[in-house]
């Protein structure tokens, strides 16, 4: 068995030029004192990520104003390394949406989305690592006894 794959954290930079190349994440927020979490549809713009939500939830748990977070992860074209990038920080509502300089990607549910959603972040990491194979994270099974 080969020894574990290095795993590379990346700079604010690599962070954000892998957060371009995908536009849904995960956004995490507490409602009631629980966590919960949604997908959205981001777009980087200016050390920021926005997104579009409307009534419910979501939108409750940012009105309040508490910290959030949003997590987006990938793959190379022949799948063979992983990126995953966690942004933290405080949500504020974008009062002109003239201001964005691209479209914001368009929700994958039906329903009214007037309410565009800017996170702030206060913190931001990120790794890449090369993706292993089976072998190296399931337990072989003794076929004998059926355990491991």
């Amino acid at each position: 068995m080969r020894g574990k794959q290095p795993r590379n954290e990346l700079s604010a930079h690599d962070c954000w030029k892998y957060l371009q190349t995908s536009s849904v994440g995960r956004l995490a927020v507490v409602v009631g004192g629980s966590p919960e979490i949604f997908p959205v549809n981001y777009l980087p713009d200016e050390g920021s990520a926005v997104f579009r939500t409307g009534p419910g939830t979501k939108l409750d748990a940012i009105v309040a104003g508490g910290p959030l977070a949003l997590e987006a992860d990938g793959l190379n074209t022949s799948g063979t390394i992983a990126w995953s990038v966690v942004l933290k920080g405080f949500p504020e509502e974008v009062q002109d949406v003239d201001d964005l300089p691209q479209q914001i990607p368009s929700p994958w549910e039906e329903g009214a989305k007037e309410h565009v959603i800017r996170i702030v972040p206060t913190e931001l990491s990120g790794r890449r690592f090369v993706i292993a194979g089976p072998e190296h994270w399931w337990l072989p099974r003794d076929r004998a006894t059926g355990g491991t």
